[in-house]
C-alpha cells in the first residue's frame, strides 16, 4: 500500500523521520546437539546472536497541531519508532529531526512507589520544569484528573497498575508539551477517565502541540487523532486519513 509522505505548505514541521532503519541484536538459543553429547540439556546449548530489523526505512513528516495515531499488530514496530523519536533507541541508519525534544508518556515508566502519590505529584512537576508555586496551583487538577484523591497520602506501592497509570498521565499532561508520545497510556481507567484523557491530548494538539498516540483501541484514534500511520513488520503501510487507514488495516487483519 502506498505512504503518503507529502509536504504541507504552510504548516511548521515538527519531527521528521528520513529513512529510518533500527537494527538491534539478540541472543538465540541453538538447537539442541543430537548423539552422544545430547544430554547436556538446556544449559548446555549453544547460544548466538540473531539480528532483527525492526524498523525498515521509515520516512513521514509530522506537523505543528497533528495528532497522530500509531497502529499495527504487536511486534510491528510501534514502540521502536516512539522510541528513536525520543532517541531513546538509536537509528542504524538514517535519522530522526525534531523541533524539540520529545516527551515520551508510557504505563511502563514507573513513579517512585515508596513514596506517596502527593509527594510524586511534586516531584513529578519539577522534573517537568514546573515551579514550586505552579505545581501548588495545579495540584488538585492532578488528583481530581487521576481520580485517586483518597489515596494520594499513600504509598504509591499500594496503587493498582491503573491507579499508577493514571497519575502519571496526569502528571505528565498537566503542561503542554511541543511534543508529546503517548504510548498506550488510554488503555487504562474507565470510560470516563479515557474521555478525559483524548480531551487532554485534543487541547495540547490546540495549543500548537504535536501529539503521537500508540494505542490498538481504534475507537480511541478515530476520537483523538487527524492522522494514522500504519506500521507493519517494520515497514510503513499507510499514512493519511484516519478512516481511511483504519479500515485498510481493518481489512488487511480480516485476510
Amino acid at each position: 500500500m502506498a505512504a503518503s509522505t507529502e509536504y504541507s505548505p504552510g504548516r511548521r514541521p515538527v519531527v521528521v523521520v528520513d529513512d529510518l532503519h533500527v537494527e538491534y541484536k539478540v541472543f538465540a538459543t541453538g538447537k539442541r546437539a543430537t548423539g552422544k553429547d545430547s544430554d547436556g540439556g538446556l544449559l548446555r546449548r549453544p547460544k548466538r546472536t540473531q539480528t532483527v530489523h525492526a524498523l525498515k526505512g521509515i520516512s513521514f513528516t509530522a506537523y505543528e497541531n497533528d495528532s497522530i495515531g500509531i497502529i499495527g499488530s504487536n511486534g510491528s514496530g510501534k514502540s521502536t519508532l516512539m522510541r528513536a523519536i525520543t532517541g531513546l533507541t538509536p537509528a542504524t541508519s538514517g535519522a530522526v529531526y525534531a523541533s524539540s525534544r520529545p516527551s515520551l508518556l508510557g504505563v511502563g515508566a514507573a513513579l517512585i512507589k515508596p513514596l506517596s502519590g502527593q509527594r510524586n505529584v511534586i516531584l513529578g512537576g519539577l522534573a517537568l520544569g514546573l515551579s514550586k508555586e505552579e505545581i501548588e496551583a495545579k495540584y488538585d487538577e492532578i488528583v481530581d484528573f487521576a481520580g485517586i484523591r483518597e489515596y494520594i497520602h499513600l504509598p504509591m506501592r499500594t496503587y493498582s497498575s491503573g491507579m499508577t497509570a493514571r497519575l502519571k498521565f496526569a502528571i505528565a499532561t498537566v503542561r503542554n508539551h511541543e511534543i508529546l508520545i503517548v504510548d498506550e497510556a488510554l488503555a487504562v481507567g474507565d470510560r470516563e477517565f479515557r474521555k478525559r484523557s483524548e480531551q487532554r491530548i485534543r487541547e495540547i494538539r490546540d495549543n500548537a502541540g504535536t501529539v503521537f498516540l500508540v494505542s490498538h483501541s481504534m475507537r480511541s484514534i478515530r476520537d483523538t487523532c487527524n492522522r494514522v500511520i500504519w506500521i507493519e513488520k517494520g515497514e510503513l503501510m499507510m499514512d493519511g486519513d484516519p478512516e481511511e487507514v483504519i479500515a485498510a488495516y481493518k481489512a488487511k487483519r480480516r485476510r
